[in-house]
């Protein structure tokens, strides 16, 4: 059965582009589209600062400046500051990715990364405040009001989170694990490289799920694609304080396909998923709450 239910998919999948070629074709165009005008100049850049600032010993700084926060919050060290506000500023899948950069270069423990995982991948500024703000709802303001509740709602899914975490204590808290700071010549060079594979990666999940969402059967309701894609979800919201709520919910919980974006930056150091897929519809049902809240004031 295991095996029979992703044959079926797939077999469903090529019979659907077989059938509506034309419909697979757009999606793949729009889809590149916004990978070159978006994804590309938004994540390629982000990714290699983030790199080189994490390979230059960025991670020591950011223990002692932030242990004051995170500790009492979150029961973290301050380190784990840099993958949520990664994720707030560079958006989807940051945050994730400089977790996973921080595990695999020893700065992070398994339980800090995993649970990193569950409220640190977030929805950027840009897209939120320029793309559903503006565009999709008519109003920036509403957009700046929706980041708000964005990061209100990641922050408390991170609360919650960390009080469901087992095996911690002050072992956890005391851990200090030694940097691996590197010349920047050598810095520079794998920043670069690692950020061409991640982008490049982000980008085919784009398209693949950009297609997904277009062959999906025509009764489906717009915003209910969100599931799936998170853009093709949004596009479909009207402006009012409907899709101000679905706008929401939406953009908290992400899509499938970024969280295969995110699941693709994180493949090659072994972490569990397990707090991500939590955390995701965690904050999904408090970002929904929030604006539930804040469009009746």
């Amino acid at each position: 059965m295991k095996r029979i239910l992703p044959i079926t998919a797939v077999l469903v999948l090529g019979a659907l582009l077989l059938l509506q070629p034309e419909t697979a074709s757009q999606a793949v165009r729009g889809a590149l589209t916004l990978c070159f005008r978006t994804v590309v100049p938004s994540l390629f850049p982000f990714f290699v600062v983030v790199s080189l600032l994490l390979q230059l010993g960025l991670a020591d700084f950011l223990q002692g400046l932030c242990a004051p926060l995170m500790g009492p919050l979150f029961r973290l060290r301050g380190v784990c500051a840099l993958p949520v506000l990664a994720g707030l500023l560079g958006g989807y899948p940051s945050g994730a990715k400089t977790a996973a950069d921080l595990y695999a270069a020893g700065e992070l423990t398994r339980q800090e990364a995993e649970l990193l995982l569950g409220f640190c991948d977030n929805c950027g500024p840009a897209f939120l405040v320029g793309y559903v703000g503006a565009s999709v709802l008519g109003s920036p303001q509403a957009g700046a009001r929706l980041f708000l509740i964005h990061i209100a709602a990641a922050l408390l899914t991170g609360l919650l989170l960390c009080r469901f975490q087992p095996d911690r204590g002050p072992a956890l808290l005391r851990t200090n694990l030694p940097a691996k700071a590197v010349d920047f010549p050598q810095a520079l060079t794998t920043a670069a490289s690692g950020a061409v594979a991640s982008t490049l990666n982000i980008c085919a999940f784009v398209v693949l799920f950009r297609v997904l969402a277009a062959l999906a059967p025509a009764g489906i309701p717009g915003p209910a694609l969100g599931v799936l894609e998170m853009v093709t979800g949004t596009a479909a919201l009207s402006p009012d304080r409907t899709g101000f709520i679905l706008a929401a919910v939406i953009t908290g919980w992400g899509g499938l396909s970024v969280h295969c974006q995110a699941l693709s930056t994180t493949a090659a150091t072994g972490l569990s998923f397990r707090w991500h897929w939590a955390g995701k519809a965690v904050q999904a049902v408090i970002a929904g709450a929030l604006a539930l809240v804040l469009s009746a004031l």
